[in-house]
């Protein structure tokens, strides 16, 4: 398979700290691949240099072979990957059908003036957003909160809306930052099903962060190991969960596997 994300040798420091160090890897196109590593490994850091958020101290950031390094984020967005966030990064005040669409609005061609005027081009598109918006509730299972205000879902759901709005720009390559954070274990359940699924019927690669283990051995095709920002371990999902240096990163000794 070829690699849809490619990263070489990537480092960054925030002033005289390394948080993540000479870091190469390719990410498969069609493919779940998880990042884990213990808390400080350099996880987040690493997803917040691949959309734009920091600039990398040196290295290159490749995407389907196009240099993307220190792009603007809205830039990273337009060339193809969506993401979400540790923290829930919701418009609250907004319903659940509005933080779809606003997502779609980037992607919109109607100009300052067909929207003030509502001329029938604004319309047309619109009604187009609306609808697709719509249906990825549908596909999300959200479609029946799509009017109510974000902020009255349940934990869960706002997992979901999350997931929707990042799909909604339509990306080749999805960002999960801890998808699973928060949930209980139906809900941990019901997330493995929906990345599947939408890596299925979606066409997208999709790139996570995850410290729940089942999740990461239960979807994930491939992985990859981070300790203070440099890789200790990548493969097969059962390889690297019965690696020496793995076990002790995450339990301070060599033990019993992930």
């Amino acid at each position: 398979m070829s690699a849809l994300l490619s990263i070489q040798n990537m480092t960054h420091f925030f002033g005289g700290l390394k948080a993540v160090s000479e870091f190469s890897f390719d990410v498969p196109e069609g493919v779940i691949y998880g990042l884990i590593g213990p808390n400080g490994s350099g996880k987040t850091t690493t997803f917040n240099l691949i959309t734009g958020i920091y600039n990398p101290t040196q290295g290159t950031i490749l995407l389907d072979g196009k240099d993307i390094t220190g792009q603007k984020p809205y830039k990273i967005v337009r060339s193809g990957i969506g993401r979400t966030f540790q923290n829930l990064r919701i418009f609250s005040s907004m319903s659940v059908l509005d933080n779809i669409r606003a997502a779609k609005q980037y992607r919109a061609k109607s100009g300052l003036l067909s929207s003030v005027m509502r001329l029938p081009g604004f319309m047309a598109e619109e009604k187009r957003i609306r609808e697709e918006s719509m249906n990825l509730l549908e596909v999300l299972h959200l479609a029946d909160r799509a009017d109510d205000a974000a902020r009255n879902l349940p934990y869960g759901d706002l997992r979901r809306l999350e997931i929707a709005r990042a799909l909604a720009t339509q990306p080749r390559l999805l960002l999960l930052d801890e998808p699973a954070a928060g949930m209980n274990p139906k809900e941990v359940q019901d997330l493995m099903k929906l990345v599947q699924r939408v890596r299925d019927e979606f066409k997208v690669t999709v790139f996570l962060i995850e410290h729940h283990m089942k999740v990461v051995m239960g979807i994930c095709e491939r992985v990859k190991v981070l300790d203070f920002g440099t890789t200790i371990a990548e493969g097969k999902p059962e390889d690297v969960g019965r690696d020496a240096k793995v076990l002790e990163a995450y339990l301070g000794r060599k033990g019993a596997a992930c």
